[in-house]
């Protein structure tokens, strides 16, 4: 079994766009909120997270979102962000019933703010190294 099958069927990953300033922005936010422990981030760009894609049946390559994964299922854009949500502590975890909402709705407003990121937020040359709370964190 490779190292991504047995935290994917383990763990919850979390594939987020590593050049991005808002995308990493989050990642920070759910670190310092104390999202469970039993997620695990990467970004997006890396070889694991592109071979998570692929054993999901998503594509490796042009995948511009937020992608959360835990065994064989995947949630994306906005979905993603509210489950990943229930994990985090009160008052945190009450944005996590949003998913419940009309996803065109949510993917909707998603889209809208990920296709004005990086003219609103700026991106980062390379993908950003960012300091958890234990190492394993990061793949």
């Amino acid at each position: 079994m490779s190292e991504f099958t047995h935290i994917r069927s383990t763990k919850q990953v979390i594939l987020y766009d590593g050049v991005c300033k808002l995308c990493n922005a989050w990642v920070v936010f759910l670190l310092r909120k104390g999202v469970s422990k039993d997620i695990r981030f990467s970004a997006i760009q890396n070889d694991i997270s592109k071979a998570i894609l692929k054993s999901v049946g998503l594509p490796e390559e042009n995948i511009r979102t937020i992608v959360l994964v835990k065994q064989d299922m995947y949630w994306l854009r906005a979905g993603a962000i509210f489950r990943v949500m229930a994990y985090l502590p009160w008052p945190w975890k009450i944005l996590s019933v949003m998913r419940f909402l009309p996803r065109f709705v949510t993917d909707s407003v998603y889209k809208i703010v990920a296709f004005n990121r990086y003219r609103l937020f700026g991106r980062f040359d390379d993908i950003q190294t960012i300091k958890a709370d234990f190492p394993e964190r990061f793949l």
